[in-house]
């Protein structure tokens, strides 16, 4: 019987030069320190020339973290790195659900859940995109049930301080 280990979730706050192959150098330091880049958010900022990447991995231990931020700091292109705090955040990301549903069904997730229908197809299939928590859309995503799922494609989170 395998175990599985829940590690702590931690994000990555980086503002760096918008520049080719930035991204995958941070994904490859990250790698090197053989960490499993859980999500990669990546947009442009209201500073020109500047973009902001949220990076999501599991660690329990404060002493790697911060030497992976450390080491995303010498990077030459990083204007700077950061933990945030999850009690003192926002973390988001938005998954759109392809699934089997008859109308008593949709109004059941509709009396439960905010989402937005983007097709309907047959009559009883249906794309949502539904936004929130990463708990929030587990638990959309467990009461449509795994034998009316079809397709579920997440984002990953972006994150933006209090």
């Amino acid at each position: 019987m395998t175990t599985t280990v829940s590690m702590k979730r931690r994000a990555i706050l980086t503002f760096m030069l918008d520049r080719p192959g930035v991204l995958n150098k941070i994904a490859m330091l990250i790698r090197r320190k053989m960490y499993n880049v859980e999500t990669l958010t990546v947009c442009k900022t209201n500073q020109p020339g500047t973009s902001r990447m949220t990076i999501t991995l599991r660690e329990d231990s404060d002493d790697k973290m911060r030497q992976v931020i450390k080491q995303i700091e010498k990077s030459t292109e990083v204007i700077s790195a950061r933990e945030l705090d999850i009690s003192e955040s926002f973390w988001r990301e938005v998954a759109i659900v392809k699934f089997e549903a008859d109308p008593v069904r949709m109004e059941a997730l509709a009396s439960m859940y905010t989402f937005e229908i983007l097709d309907r197809q047959n009559h009883e299939l249906f794309i949502v995109q539904v936004a929130g928590n990463s708990q929030m859309i587990d638990d959309f995503v467990d009461a449509i049930g795994s034998d009316k799922i079809v397709e579920v494609a997440r984002s990953g989170f972006t994150a933006l301080e209090k």
